[in-house]
Formats: structure tokens, C-alpha cells, sequence
């Protein structure tokens, strides 16, 4: 028997109705579908199995990314809706209509140069920073078991929409949504999708809008339903951080001694701080100059001036695992490397000639 005689091989099945012919050694599926034989082919099969069965469900609903290795027990519920449409008689950000929503602006000397507002620019600032909280608010009253952070998504986009504004996250980087809605394990940037909220939850809603030229910025997380007392724990320290970090704020105060406030509380109370996202600048970019790191001993340079506006975001995990590394096959969402919960609250801040002045804070009502 010559090597080329071994080398063939029969068609193996007991009853072929074909005569036996040689065997190609090709998946049959594949050659109907004129696939050629590659090193990725089982990849392929297993890709296309894992979607089939997902998008089963009797919803039809499906996990995009079957094969991914999630750090929690979240997973995404596709499809997305379709991206919201913005009237044309709103003003719109440079990168709203840039095909991969890059901010060009952000690339200026400007944005990179701490910047002190013009009164008129405050002004707007005002403006757009209670706007902001107005619409957090009107969000975080729809947060429940049962209800979909797409629905959500929906809430933030119509009432910002209803104020003549644009919501900053809409294709900022080609991000497909209005809000981000970060559930559980995620630390921040998660996307809107067909998830219902579960009782036990915690969500993070970061809202951002773009008005007469400007920019707020501002989040927080909230409960769904009944939490545990170590979810509840979580929310209280997060919340404590950013209030310790605003008390520091003042002209003269250092961006670097913001993360100094932070970090001795989050590690008091079991948590970490994530060092990968930081605060940022904000006014007509949405974001610039200058960075601020939430974490102590860093070396973010830059001093505190009347007139600036900037946010601080500190994003808590539990536990003492601070990584932020792990990201989803979307390329938003980022959750933490062990699993456990993350927590976020964010405030547009201004420094005046005394202090600081919170320009998102919660709206004052006659009692």
C-alpha cells in the first residue's frame, strides 16, 4: 500500500447511499454552506451554536457573547432597540454625527489646558448641570424589578430630547445609548439592553447632557428593590467618598489630594478604588483638563482656580480587588475581575472665590 493509498479514507457511515466514496475529511455543514476547512472552523461552529441556542429564549431574546468569560452571574440581553432619533432643531455635539464618534474637539490644546469659565459660561453651565439633575432624578423614579434598562434608556432620551438638549453619551466614541446603566458587577459604562431588573440589584445611572454648548455630567446608584446590608454598605461608602472629596475643594486645594479624601474610606469599610477611570474636566467638552485620579499618592498635577468645572466619580469596589481591566466583547462595558459589586456616584462641581459649589446637587423643593 503506497502512503497516498493509506492517506485515503472511505466514506465510514454503514448504510451510505452514495457507494462509499472517498472522504473529503470535510464538516458536510460547512461544504453546503461553502465554507472552507480553517483553523478557526470549530470557533465558527461554536459561535453559531452558542447564538442558536441563546436566541431560543421565547422572547427572543439572546447573549451576544456565549462563549465570553463573564467575572459575574450578569450577562447582556440583546438585541438592542434601535439607536433614538434627535430632532433637528437640537444642537448637537461634534462627534454626534462623526461615523465613529470621535470628539475631535477633545483633541485641542484647549480641552488639554485647564480652563477657567467666563461668567456667561457658568451660566450655562447652571443651566445644563440642573437639567442634568432633573433627568437623573426623573430615571432613578423608574428603577424597580421588572423593568428594562432599555426602558430606562427611553425615559433619559425623552426628557432630554423634551428640553432642547442633547444627551452627551449618544455616539460619544460610537456609544450606542442615551445613558449608561451599570448593574451589579459592572463598574461603569454599561449599555442599555432587554435586561429586567431583578429585586436584589443595584444599578448606577449616568446621566450626561449637552445644552447651549455645554456639558453636565453626574450619576448615582441606586437600590432595586430590597439589597443585602453589604450591597447597602457599599452604596452608603461610595456616597461618603464623593461627599468627604467635595469637602476638600476649594481655590488653592490640589486635583492630587481629592484621591487622598477618597481612598482611607473605601479601604475602613472592605472596598477598593478603582484607579483605571478618573474624573474629568467638563464645560464645552465633555471631556478635558483637567484628569482627576480617585486613589491616594497619585500625581495628577494642576491647583484648584475660581471658575473650574470638573466632576469627581469615585467607582467603589468590594473587597480590595481595584482592577477595572475586564471588558466586554462591546467595548463599553467595564466589570470587575472577581465579581463582585461596584458602586458610583458623580457630581459637576465649580469652584467659586469660597469653596465649591455642586452644580448637580439635588433640587431644592418647598416643603
Amino acid at each position: 500500500m503506497t502512503p497516498t493509498d493509506a492517506a485515503i479514507q472511505k466514506c465510514q457511515s454503514d448504510k451510505c447511499i452514495n457507494g462509499y466514496p472517498n472522504s473529503k475529511l470535510e464538516c458536510p455543514t460547512c461544504t453546503k454552506n461553502v465554507l472552507k476547512l480553517t483553523k478557526s472552523h470549530k470557533a465558527v461552529h461554536d459561535l453559531v451554536k452558542g447564538i442558536s441556542a441563546a436566541a431560543s429564549n421565547p422572547d427572543g431574546t439572546y447573549n451576544p457573547f456565549p462563549n465570553f468569560r463573564f467575572t459575574g452571574a450578569l450577562r447582556p440581553v440583546y438585541p438592542l432597540s434601535p439607536k433614538r432619533a434627535i430632532p433637528d432643531s437640537i444642537r448637537k455635539p461634534d462627534y454626534a454625527d462623526h461615523p465613529q464618534g470621535i470628539p475631535t474637539s477633545e483633541r485641542s490644546i484647549d480641552a488639554n489646558t485647564l480652563r477657567v469659565l467666563t461668567p456667561d459660561e457658568i451660566e450655562k453651565m447652571r443651566v445644563v448641570s440642573r437639567m442634568g439633575r432633573e433627568i437623573l432624578d426623573l430615571a432613578a423614579s423608574y428603577v424597580k424589578p421588572g423593568i428594562t434598562t432599555d426602558e430606562i434608556d427611553a425615559v433619559v432620551h425623552e426628557a432630554t430630547i423634551a428640553r432642547g438638549a442633547y444627551p452627551s453619551p449618544l455616539n460619544y466614541r460610537q456609544f450606542p445609548k442615551s445613558v449608561c446603566t451599570s448593574i451589579n458587577e459592572t463598574i461603569c459604562h454599561g449599555i442599555p439592553d432587554q435586561r429586567k431588573l431583578k429585586e436584589g440589584d443595584i444599578i448606577n445611572l449616568d446621566v450626561s447632557v449637552y445644552y447651549d454648548g455645554y456639558h453636565s455630567d453626574l450619576n448615582a446608584t441606586y437600590p432595586v428593590g430590597k439589597i443585602s446590608d453589604q450591597d447597602a454598605k457599599l452604596i452608603e461608602t461610595t456616597r461618603k467618598c464623593l461627599d468627604e472629596a467635595i469637602k476638600i475643594c476649594k481655590p488653592g486645594a490640589l486635583f492630587r489630594d481629592i484621591g487622598k479624601a477618597i481612598e482611607p474610606i473605601a479601604k475602613a469599610n472592605g472596598c477598593s478604588v478603582v484607579r483605571t477611570y478618573t474624573g474629568h474636566g467638563v464645560d464645552k467638552y465633555f471631556h478635558c483638563a483637567p484628569n482627576i485620579p480617585h486613589y491616594a499618592k497619585n500625581k495628577t498635577p494642576g491647583t484648584m482656580k475660581p471658575g473650574m468645572t470638573f466632576t469627581i466619580e469615585p467607582m467603589i469596589n468590594l473587597g480590595p480587588n481595584y482592577s477595572a481591566e475586564h471588558h466586554w466583547p462591546d467595548d463599553w462595558t467595564c466589570t470587575t475581575i472577581d465579581g463582585n459589586k461596584s458602586a458610583q456616584f458623580e457630581e459637576t462641581l465649580l469652584i467659586t472665590e469660597t469653596g465649591v459649589e455642586v452644580l448637580t446637587a439635588p433640587i431644592k423643593t418647598d416643603s
